[in-house]
């Protein structure tokens, strides 16, 4: 089993940044992904951005330059770092953990204001 715990959501103006965490512990093996998702209100949740154990990362096209995900893996900790944030960012962001299961986090709300 794996848990995930996520902080750092909450509301924000739009052009403010937020940095979200999300803390991973139990059966941690390598290989491994974790990944950050969101899903606003009426929409089908889909990916942020994604690193491997290795460091290896992926984002979403459009957010490219605005969001930066990183991880501490002596933590096993991963980071979601959202800068020039917009209304349409607003969204429960989900992180998840891909090894030998998949592992979804609770959620944190990320609202930002016009």
């Amino acid at each position: 089993q794996v848990q995930l715990v996520e902080s750092g959501g909450g509301l924000v103006q739009a052009g403010g940044s937020l940095r979200l965490s999300c803390a991973a512990s139990g059966k941690i093996f390598s290989p491994n992904v974790m990944d950050w998702y969101r899903q606003a209100a009426g929409k089908q949740r889909e990916l942020v951005a994604s690193i491997t154990n290795s460091g290896i990362t992926n984002y979403l096209d459009s957010l490219k330059g605005r969001f930066t995900i990183s991880r501490d893996n002596a933590k096993n900790t991963v980071y979601l770092q959202m800068n020039s944030l917009k209304p349409e960012d607003t969204a429960v962001y989900y992180c998840r953990y891909l090894g030998q299961r998949i592992y979804w986090g609770q959620g944190t709300q990320v609202t930002v204001s016009a």
